[in-house]
């Protein structure tokens, strides 16, 4: 029996109002069928079947209910199986649901995912294959299109069309006043950001690399993330920082970093590092839309990578929403960015030694999802986290943590970290390869936190 839920679409709703029943009680609906529509304090919202089955509704038309309240139930004679209570949080995260134990001679059903309503599981109509960059350049477009006070800057974005093309052609299309070519000045390029935004407009400004983004820390840390608290909320500062990140691109020690977690450290800042090229449209819609200063890390390995990626204009991946990316039984990964693809890799490498391993990709890292973490670690009893910059102090640390916290007598075995090498970065290609971590070290320390529980 799989429930549907009342979502919660952001911080501050508690209720959402039930418009109308698209399927009627006791009709037989299929996965992805469109079965309600319901008001909430952002827009209206069409929620989608998860499971084949009976729909059973609980809630009239017209009646508000306070999120997280089941709405409908989804089972009976039409469903692929049955299935547990969904262990589905107030804020609409992802709850993977555990099948019965299975009969002699009946083949398992693949896990369901319950979500209400997840924008990747929504049918978003056509999709396009594309790379990762191309992704973050459509996101940019379109937002640059639908909003006349989102406007960009940064070094050589206009005539030279940025590091990585990412603003090809944008200052012919969009002209001088939104696409701004900057003196070699972080801390101006900031500031002027922050300034602009404090006035109403939505600034995106592109570093060429998120490690010069540190000479203009000042203005990052003490204005962008402080100046909404520290005016009484009179100043907003819808703000966008974003360019690439990330370690083992033979950088060397200056320029590989993975710096995301200094900035999750601090309060006031929204920190997202999207892993697929989907993700990196959805969130960086869903930033350039927002109110606060966000930084947007874009991994550099992955700018090639490819994916589908819808084309609607309004699709949009919420901030602050993990994803079960792989869903599995025996051990718990949790990850971001570029470590997303490194797990999955060491996944099914391990799925045919027989254990099946469930990847969480983080995606925001500010505010992040803990409730999906520790639903999947009492699943699994195992968990195993992933980062690439170095071990202390860092995303593995404080994941492994709240698990420990959170989810210690769902524990088997301790929490096992995955980290780069406390060094700085090495440029020569074998050093920097005993630096960062790999597939191998991923399926070691899931070995490893298996053979402690035996």
């Amino acid at each position: 029996m799989a429930e549907v839920i009342m979502p919660k679409m952001g911080d501050a709703m508690e209720v959402g109002k039930l418009l109308s029943w698209k399927k009627q009680n006791g009709e037989e609906v299929r996965t992805g069928d469109v079965i309600a529509e319901i008001e909430t304090d952002k827009s209206n919202v069409e929620i989608e079947a998860e499971a084949n089955g009976v729909l059973i509704t609980t809630i009239d038309e017209g009646t508000e209910v306070p999120v997280g309240t089941t709405i409908a139930t989804i089972g009976g004679s039409t469903s692929t199986s049955v299935y547990s209570e969904a262990a589905q949080s107030n804020n609409g995260h992802t709850a993977v649901v555990e099948a019965p134990p299975i009969l002699q001679d009946q083949k398992p059903d693949p896990p369901v995912a319950v979500k209400a309503p997840p924008a990747q599981k929504k049918n978003w109509g056509p999709t396009k294959n594309i790379k990762y960059s191309e992704a973050i350049r459509m996101a940019l477009q379109e937002e640059l299109e639908r909003d006349p006070k989102v406007f960009m800057l940064g070094e050589e974005i206009g005539q030279y069309q940025g590091t990585f093309k990412i603003t090809e052609q944008f200052l012919e299309k969009y002209g001088a006043e939104r696409i701004l070519d900057t003196p070699i000045s972080e801390t101006a390029m900031v500031g002027l950001a922050v300034g602009s935004a404090m006035m109403g407009l939505r600034p995106i400004l592109e570093f060429m690399t998120f490690n010069f983004a540190l000479v203009a820390w000042d203005q990052i840390i003490n204005h962008a993330a402080k100046l909404l608290y520290m005016s009484g909320g009179q100043f907003n500062i819808p703000l966008v920082l974003r360019g690439p990140g990330g370690v083992g691109t033979q950088l060397s020690a200056q320029h590989s970093q993975d710096l995301v977690h200094w900035y999750a450290n601090t309060p006031g800042l929204k920190v997202v590092a999207p892993a697929t090229p989907a993700d990196a449209k959805g969130l960086l819609k869903s930033a350039i839309r927002d109110n606060n200063p966000i930084i947007f890390m874009e991994h550099a390995k992955l700018y090639g990578s490819k994916g589908d990626v819808p084309e609607d204009k309004d699709f949009l991946v919420p901030i602050g929403v993990a994803e079960v990316k792989r869903p599995g039984k025996d051990v718990t990964i949790v990850t971001y960015s570029r470590g997303v693809i490194l797990s999955l890799a060491a996944a099914e490498t391990l799925a045919k030694e027989g254990i099946d391993v469930e990847v969480i990709d983080l995606r925001s890292l500010q505010p992040f999802d803990i409730d999906t973490v520790i639903r999947s670690v009492e699943k699994t009893h195992h968990a195993v986290v992933v980062q690439e910059q170095w071990e202390a102090y860092g995303v593995a640390a404080e994941f492994s943590a709240q698990i420990m916290e959170k989810a210690f007598d769902s524990l088997d075995s301790p929490v096992v970290r995955v980290a780069g090498a406390f060094v700085p970065m090495p440029y020569a290609k074998v050093l920097e390869d005993i630096a960062t971590p790999h597939e191998e070290d991923i399926i070691n320390a899931v070995k490893k936190t298996l053979e402690r529980s035996i």
